[in-house]
């Protein structure tokens, strides 16, 4: 995809990674023309991060969490684990404490919530820049009704219910064993299960899973 850039070679460059063309075009020409920071690369995946990542070396990259193919933690976690330097701020919609607990364990500078306001943002990239860490939002205690899954999630949980394995599902997916097990935990947590059998029954109850979803009719 191509990049788009600002006329100061020296401003703090900045990647955007969000599979939303809008969101990711507006904050382009926000942080860009508003602000004056360099946006170097923008990308639509995690595939794609990576090797932007690797060929434009941001100053600081944007990632949302919720992406198709490769989600926000698994492009984290390559890229951290290439250049364990680089400065990621996650940019996402979601508010569940688990991503966020996910994301700062696996090495994110902050976390900031899409409705963030763009004074607020655009600071928190320069501080991220200055070698600032970003707090994140307030994780309030969870309910003790089961939380909704992630797309992502919802997709591992109907993959365990055909029976495969961690690392099937992630050849099946094209992400770590390590990030399906990250689901896998949030999914018995959501689900107040204690193991995989009874996070798939808890999947039928809550309608997360229907039963002809594996036939073959």
């Amino acid at each position: 995809m191509k990049p788009i850039t600002t006329a100061n070679p020296l401003a703090t460059s900045v990647m955007l990674v969000d599979d939303h063309a809008v969101m990711r075009v507006g904050l382009a020409s926000v942080l860009s023309l508003g602000h004056g920071f360099n946006i170097v690369a923008q990308a639509d995946d995690g595939a794609s991060a990576c090797e932007l990542y690797r060929k434009h070396r941001p100053d600081v990259t944007l990632l949302d969490v919720s992406m198709n193919r490769m989600d926000g933690i698994e492009t984290l976690c390559r890229i951290r684990t290439a250049f364990p330097d680089a400065r990621i701020l996650m940019l996402s919609a979601s508010k569940d404490p688990r991503d966020i607990q996910t994301a700062m364990q696996s090495g994110a500078w902050g976390y900031l919530i899409k409705s963030v306001g763009h004074e607020e943002l655009a600071e928190a990239i320069r501080a991220v820049k200055r070698g600032e860490r970003i707090t994140p939002p307030p994780c309030g205690p969870t309910s003790d009704m089961p939380g909704p899954l992630n797309l992502r999630e919802t997709e591992v949980l109907g993959l365990v219910r055909q029976g495969f394995t961690n690392d099937g599902i992630a050849q099946l997916l094209g992400i770590s064993e390590r990030t399906v097990r990250w689901h896998m935990t949030c999914i018995l947590e959501k689900l107040h299960a204690s193991d995989r059998a009874q996070a798939v029954a808890r999947g039928f109850e809550l309608g997360l899973l229907r039963v002809h979803a594996d036939t073959n009719q």
